[in-house]
């Protein structure tokens, strides 16, 4: 036994209605019927958590994958620095314009070498071996 009632929507969202049962091949009420029956479901709330644990657990994985990268770009950049300024002599005070102008001019060929990186998409993170940057600390 099936009772009327009578309810009131907004026009965009009766069209919407009227769309979906038209491309489900089903009638305006067996919509209505089955979304009000979906929000009325003890399990509807399981199912939304369960698709917010999903999401989450994704968001999770991305995050921890974006520390791994972050630490391993930290330590590289590190070990540089401490091995240049452990082999690199100090210059004598007469040198320095000359370097301080091929530094300027390296640093220029570095940042052009960099944006074409990024531009073509290439990743330092993809040439590492997966063995090694998967390991777990």
């Amino acid at each position: 036994m099936r009772n009327r009632m009578n309810v009131y929507f907004p026009p965009e969202m009766l069209m919407q209605i009227a769309e979906l049962a038209d491309r489900q091949k089903l009638s305006r009420s067996a919509i209505v019927e089955a979304a009000v029956a979906s929000f009325l479901s003890p399990d509807g709330a399981d199912r939304r958590e369960a698709a917010f644990a999903r999401r989450l657990d994704r968001l999770t994985r991305q995050v921890q994958r974006l520390e791994r990268n972050v630490g391993i770009s930290t330590e590289a950049l590190a070990l540089f620095v401490r091995f240049w300024l452990t082999v690199t002599p100090p210059l004598p005070t007469e040198a320095q314009p000359a370097a301080q102008a091929k530094g300027r001019e390296r640093y220029e060929g570095f940042i052009e070498a960099l944006g074409r990186r990024i531009q073509k998409g290439q990743n330092l993170m993809d040439e590492i071996p997966k063995d090694v940057s998967r390991k777990e600390n």
